[in-house]
């Protein structure tokens, strides 16, 4: 393929235990909750110069949740310890809207984003799981229904980025002749009064090198494309095929369009799995490997999270995937309408989509050239502004940072070091202006009469 103009981004989940990656031999037991192993893969990730890392989280588990879920790290807890064993790379942690606090969490990113020098990242999500709930001193009957929950965290991001512009960027004047450690007029109380939230502010923590984090939106039902469209620098998204992905890449751009926006300033990011062999024959050994360790009842489990851990043992296996009503409907829509519409429209048994669901074929396998190839081409076919690496090995991420980074670099795809700062510069995003500042710069010079 020739070379492009446009340069892709890329970032890397880090999963530990996964679903059952910690039996992997090259793959710690703990690796959830181990430090070491994070750093790592970190730090690999910027020897490849990715844009950023990204941690999931999730407030609900039981008996049938995967591995990971069991036992894992707080996202700001552990981006923070990343922040000191990397310079550039972003640092993006998931925290619900639901289940948490304005001021609380607009302070800890913003406390990330001065600590990692500029690189913080928020995804937002708004809890599916309605035994969450159980978790905050609520019912399950307190738990928002999806509608109401986007309404939530429409407001929440919207306060959120009011209390980031507590101080203007020149406020704190630390002046050790005088004694004047701050500019007044240069310090901003929100008065936030809203459908959810009551918030006077200010922020205790000024604006860092980025002006705001970087806001991620994860949700793809109607709902949370609104809500990218409306608030977000970029959206995680799943989409299985090319035009899929395409049409959900046009979808969001048009609603951010209508909504005054430069698309190209809302970035669309698909969740790709990799996996890179030396040859054809050895990826497709690699992902066959990976399958071995799966059992029919892990994946029924897996199933079950997306239904609200829904027990699917309970059918038969070999019979079509069974009539389940809106079930799903409250808690992962987007996902839960996928599986229940491609198990009708293929006819799939319960095992089958259970076994798609715990280990779809990888959307790029091959050499590291053939999985190169994917990659330019759901990017330049305007499928991708970039995407969210989801490697099944240790091993497979490693070959995508020595084989296929350099292939995309010498088409002119990837960048070849870390050009900017920032997080938010990386990305090729502006620093949004504080907003008092910006209204101080509106108003009309004063005309002095003769």
């Amino acid at each position: 393929m020739t070379k492009s103009n446009r340069q892709l981004k890329i970032g890397l989940e880090l999963v530990g235990a996964g679903v059952t990656q910690w039996r992997f031999p090259q793959i710690p037991v703990d690796a959830s909750t181990n430090v070491g192993y994070y750093t790592g893969l970190a730090q690999l990730a910027e020897k490849g110069k990715l844009d950023f890392v990204f941690v999931a989280d999730g407030l609900h588990i039981n008996e049938k949740s995967i591995p990971h879920f069991l036992n894992r790290f707080e996202p700001l807890t552990i981006l923070s310890a990343l922040a000191g064993a990397t310079k550039h790379i972003g640092l993006t942690g998931t925290v619900s809207t639901s289940y948490s606090e304005p001021f609380t969490i607009a302070r800890q990113f913003a406390s990330l984003d001065h600590i990692s020098g500029g690189r913080a990242g928020w995804n937002v999500v708004t809890s599916p799981l309605e035994k969450s709930a159980l978790n905050f001193n609520k019912t399950i009957e307190d738990h928002p229904d999806h509608p109401k929950r986007y309404r939530i965290a429409a407001e929440y991001v919207e306060l959120v980025r009011g209390l980031w512009d507590s101080w203007e960027d020149d406020a704190f004047v630390r002046n050790k002749e005088t004694g004047q450690y701050f500019d007044p007029d240069k310090l901003h109380t929100l008065h936030h009064k809203g459908e959810f939230f009551s918030v006077q502010g200010p922020l205790n923590i000024a604006r860092s090198r980025q002006g705001h984090p970087i806001i991620f939106q994860a949700g793809s039902s109607d709902a949370g494309r609104g809500l990218a469209a409306a608030t977000a620098d970029a959206i995680f998204t799943s989409s299985q095929t090319l035009g899929d992905a395409q049409a959900f890449y046009s979808d969001v751009k048009e609603r951010a369009a209508a909504l005054g926006r430069d698309a190209d300033k809302l970035l669309v990011f698909p969740g790709v799995s990799v996996i890179v062999g030396d040859t054809e024959a050895a990826a497709e050994q690699e992902y066959e490997h990976t399958l071995s360790y799966i059992s029919i009842e892990n994946a029924l489990d897996y199933l079950g999270r997306f239904f609200d851990h829904h027990d699917f043992s309970q059918y038969p296996l070999d019979d079509l995937f069974p009539e389940i009503g809106d079930l799903g409907k409250n808690s992962f829509q987007s996902v839960t309408d996928r599986i229940k519409r491609q198990a009708k429209e293929q006819n799939l048994t319960l095992r089958q989509a259970a076994l798609r669901v715990i280990a779809p074929r990888p959307h790029f396998i091959g050499t590291a050239e053939q999985v190169a190839d994917g990659l330019q081409q759901w990017f330049e076919e305007r499928g991708a502004d970039g995407f969210i690496l989801q490697p099944r090995t240790y091993e497979s991420f490693e070959s995508f940072v020595e084989k296929v980074v350099p292939i995309l670099q010498q088409r002119g795809l990837f960048r070849e070091d870390y050009v900017e700062d920032t997080f938010r510069g990386n990305l090729g995003l502006e620093k949004p202006e504080n907003r008092y500042s910006a209204k101080r710069l509106q108003k009309p010079a004063v005309q002095l009469q003769a």
